[in-house]
């Protein structure tokens, strides 16, 4: 994508950036801006679906005093606030097809007028566009004008969604956690157990919800840490059966004698062995809870960093397999 970028940015061909939300088409605008020859001049975006079909037009091209009621003076539209720059239409699949037909005009001729007025006027803007919807199929439909897609359409640069590049997200969280002191926040640790897990979810919301996430997450945990039990319960509910307990596993500190009892206990079971993989899980679970009070002197707090867990959540993984000190005794 940025070799895309650095390609076409020099040039005064029209882009259509292609990309679900969220996963950053006006950064890659800005950057063909910044790297294009009008860097010094604007950038000026405007959300094609989010202004009303009746006063797009007056945003785009502008209008006089008294062109329509509540037009109390002269106003400049988004082409002129742009010459000599870069216009960004962003969800361009949702502008209303009379104003497709307008803009049009403008990419073919470079001249617009303004609502309510006979004179025309010259543009010099490049275009740079951007949707999250099938292009392609709206023209099929009938609900976007074929001339207009393939003008647009010179160079499109398409942004895959996070779910198809999961090797970036440990990457795109540490750039979030560096950022957060502009924010007037600490910097937020998340385990591997955590990491692994933000990996296995789909990211509907793409790049801007893991970005919400990390400064979420940075709020409500100013002590900086961020295992399983502190992500959102949504987050996780799309994990095959027994994937929690597999990452809370994976998350114990490597190296101490817990991580060698996980790895005794698990070379010990071959796969014919295990018929509940669950049950299995929640065994190994058990016995490293037990192992690690134990080597506390069952001293919880010191147990839970042991396994690079929290006190809370010790105490009700605790609760929740039955496990207490008398009964561990009475055992042995």
């Amino acid at each position: 994508m940025r070799r895309l970028v650095k390609k076409v940015a020099t040039s005064e061909t029209s882009v259509l950036i292609l990309g679900e939300s969220g996963t950053g088409k006006e950064i890659v605008a800005r950057e063909l801006h910044l790297r294009s020859h009008r860097c010094d001049g604007p950038f000026v975006p405007v959300n094609c679906g989010a202004i009303p079909a009746d006063l797009l037009e007056s945003e785009l091209f502008g209008h006089e005093k008294g062109a329509f009621t509540g037009a109390l003076s002269a106003r400049q539209g988004r082409f002129e606030l742009a010459e000599g720059g870069t216009l960004f239409l962003d969800e361009i699949g949702d502008m209303p097809l009379p104003m497709q037909v307008k803009l049009l005009r403008v990419l073919q001729e470079r001249c617009f007028e303004r609502v309510g007025s006979a004179v025309t006027r010259h543009s010099n803007v490049r275009i740079v566009a951007a949707t999250h919807q099938d292009l392609e199929t709206r023209v099929e439909d009938g609900r976007f004008r074929a001339d207009l897609y393939y003008r647009l359409a010179v160079f499109p640069i398409d942004i895959p969604p996070l779910r198809e590049r999961r090797d970036d997200i440990p990457l795109l969280i540490e750039h979030f956690c560096d950022k957060l002191p502009e924010s007037g926040l600490q910097p937020v640790h998340f385990d591997q157990a955590a990491r692994r897990a933000l990996q296995a979810y789909n990211w509907p919301g793409n790049v801007r919800e893991l970005a919400n996430l990390v400064e979420r997450m940075a709020i409500l945990h100013e002590d900086g840490g961020v295992g399983l039990a502190q992500l959102p319960a949504r987050l996780l509910e799309g994990l095959p059966d027994g994937s929690l307990e597999a990452l809370e596993v994976a998350s114990v500190d490597s190296g101490g004698p817990v991580r060698s009892r996980l790895t005794d206990t698990a070379t010990e079971a071959s796969l014919g062995q295990v018929d509940d993989l669950k049950a299995y899980l929640a065994d190994v679970e058990q016995s490293l809870l037990l192992q690690a009070l134990q080597e506390s002197d069952w001293v919880v707090a010191q147990a839970a960093k042991r396994l690079n867990l929290r006190r809370t959540t010790m105490v009700e993984k605790m609760r929740k397999l039955g496990i207490s000190r008398a009964e561990a005794v009475s055992e042995s």
